[in-house]
């Protein structure tokens, strides 16, 4: 961009108004800040879908109350997770009040 590129106060005014709206967009701060933590939530549903496998079988194979409670204790948590991550790849929602189509 030239530094020597004026721009009208109506100009400056509209490019105010613009920027304010992308900071209220909190959809947009979130996908902004994604890239730091893409791999976070994959990483740890992988791991608890791990460990609570890992739990259940070793429950099962020696009868052992507290990896049954850990399996029991862990498993609603991978769930949670698994949702999280599902929502998250199935993409955003449209908004409550906003048409589908745009030329209606």
């Amino acid at each position: 961009m030239h530094d020597d590129v004026r721009l009208s106060p109506h100009e400056r005014l509209a490019l105010l108004q613009i920027e304010a709206n992308l900071r209220q967009d909190r959809r947009l701060a979130r996908r902004l800040g994604r890239p730091r933590r893409t791999l976070w939530l994959p990483s740890s549903v992988a791991l608890l879908v791990l460990a609570s496998v890992f739990v259940a079988v070793m429950g099962i194979r020696t009868s052992d109350p507290a990896l049954l409670w850990c399996f029991l204790v862990l498993w609603p948590l991978t769930l949670f997770q698994v949702f999280r991550l599902l929502c998250r790849t199935a993409g955003p929602r449209p908004r409550s009040g906003a048409r589908l189509t745009p030329w209606l």
